[in-house]
């Protein structure tokens, strides 16, 4: 049974406009996104229309230091952190991407997947663009660069007409500021203030970092302008009604102290937990998290369940999320260091062992492992969201299906695998009910198979393709570096 597979793309966006130490501000905020994306990180500063940029592969605090950030003077500024989806994990596919052109300097930060990036980059490139990057994000800048009429925000109200799937984007130019949701409002995105500066970002964690007042999430389709006149709302869509915010993002994805649509994903999380003790008890002596991911629904099913809640398990800080690694050969050396089980809390116990979710199974079957070699009686696998049974074309890292575990084999196999003696999931009703929202608000394709935004997985195969090929005339080693691309 293997657990191998493809990265795709997730990014954390911060952006702040009229505060004299915008890099700074965006260095902590971008920390605070940290968990969004560990493979590189950058700023784009604005200064008297001078654009400034610093970008490098690493975490946040290993690509900026202070003598950096002293030279990106200036009072507005974007940034972003990233791991690959859509291009491979090269400095060159770092963001925020910068350009000039006609219209002047654009910088645009990216979290979301493009479902036709494919097509629009095969019609660009016919018509004389050339790409810098193998990233979806760069579509949206060539597209915003062509001449059109009617100034600038008629020109990306055409832009977004083009585009297809998920995107929450900050753009900065010369004058302004500006934050975008799709309309379907797939990714988070919030603003708030900090004085009198305006702010955005991808959660409400980041503003907290800094000191801002949120003042409220970007609605699905919303244009937010920004630049001296004050703030300004644009709806880009307004014909459009349905909605699909990712249900990961409150599963996984988001930060415990974050608020997304008013509600805590801490006690989103933890209600997510006492549901699953509803709907699937089992006797036992102690209800275990896996750190860090599992720990605020491992304390729901504990309260709800009545049985003791231990961490027995120690994490290693300093080991990044193994979901978001780039190889599972990677993923498989942090999972064996990222975590040290206190045996004697589990020894001749019936343990009960939290997780957010299974994708792959890699950390999961090592955790039960190691349980059971500690000489836990039992183990028992409970998992606070729905199998995973569908690709995710929307900017998660589970492109194919079959490298997804539940979408191959049925529950008990799974529990074999995972050498468990019970292996349950919440029900997708339960999922919802959790987070106190309604069903209809959400996408939940990666359960249901049910996708908001269409897409054709042959046309794209094809077009990557043909793409490969002429990589491929380039050398060996750079096609292996540019197309790790990966669609259904």
């Amino acid at each position: 049974m293997t657990t191998q597979t493809y990265p795709k793309h997730y990014c954390g966006v911060f952006g702040i406009f009229g505060h004299p130490n915008a890099a700074e501000l965006t260095y902590y905020g971008l920390y605070a996104l940290q968990h969004r994306g560990q493979e590189s990180a950058g700023i784009v500063v604005c200064d008297d229309q001078q654009f400034r940029k610093h970008l490098g592969m690493g975490l946040v605090s290993q690509v900026f230091d202070s003598q950096i950030l002293r030279g990106l003077a200036g009072a507005v500024a974007i940034g972003h952190t990233r791991y690959s989806t859509m291009g491979s994990s090269h400095l060159r596919n770092a963001q925020p991407l910068a350009i000039d052109c006609a219209r002047g300097q654009i910088a645009i930060a990216h979290n979301g997947n493009l479902t036709n990036a494919a097509q629009l980059r095969e019609e660009l490139e016919a018509q004389g663009s050339i790409f810098q990057t193998t990233v979806d994000s760069e579509i949206i800048l060539h597209l915003m660069a062509k001449p059109t009429l009617g100034g600038s925000v008629n020109n990306l109200i055409q832009t977004l007409r083009r585009i297809e799937g998920a995107y929450s984007l900050i753009i900065m130019t010369e004058q302004e500021l500006i934050g975008v949701r799709d309309p379907f409002g797939f990714r988070p995105l919030c603003l708030g203030q900090v004085g009198d500066a305006w702010v955005l970002a991808s959660e409400s964690v980041a503003l907290d970092q800094i000191h801002a007042r949120v003042v409220r999430d970007v609605a699905p389709g919303e244009i937010i302008i920004i630049n001296k006149d004050g703030m300004r709302s644009v709806s880009a869509f307004p014909e459009h009604q349905r909605q699909a915010f990712c249900v990961f993002e409150y599963v996984y994805f988001a930060r415990p102290d974050s608020k997304i649509a008013g509600r805590s994903v801490y006690e989103v999380r933890k209600e997510m937990g006492r549901q699953l003790a509803r709907e699937q008890p089992t006797a036992a002596d102690i209800v275990v998290p896996v750190p860090d991911s599992g720990n605020c629904a491992a304390l729901g099913y504990s309260e709800q369940s009545g049985i003791p809640f231990e961490m027995a398990f120690v994490r290693n800080h300093y080991v990044g999320r193994s979901f978001l690694q780039p190889s599972q050969l990677i993923r498989d050396f942090n999972v064996r260091v990222k975590l040290n089980l206190i045996a004697e809390l589990v020894e001749g116990k019936r343990v009960i062992i939290v997780d957010d979710s299974i994708v792959r199974g890699t950390t999961c079957k090592a955790r039960v492992n190691n349980l059971k070699e500690a000489g836990a009686k039992e183990v028992h696998v409970r998992v606070s969201c729905p199998p995973h049974r569908h690709p995710c074309v929307y900017g998660i890292d589970f492109p194919d299906r079959k490298k997804l575990m539940a979408a191959n084999y049925s529950v008990d196999e799974i529990r074999q695998y995972l050498n468990a003696d019970s292996l349950a999931y919440l029900s997708q009703a339960g999922m919802v009910q959790a987070t106190g929202l309604a069903r209809e608000g959400f996408c939940m394709a990666c359960y249901d198979g049910d996708y908001p935004v269409p897409f054709d997985p042959v046309l794209n195969k094809h077009l990557i393709e043909r793409r490969r090929s002429r990589v491929e005339g380039l050398g060996e080693a750079l096609a292996k570096e540019e197309l790790q691309i990966k669609l259904l």
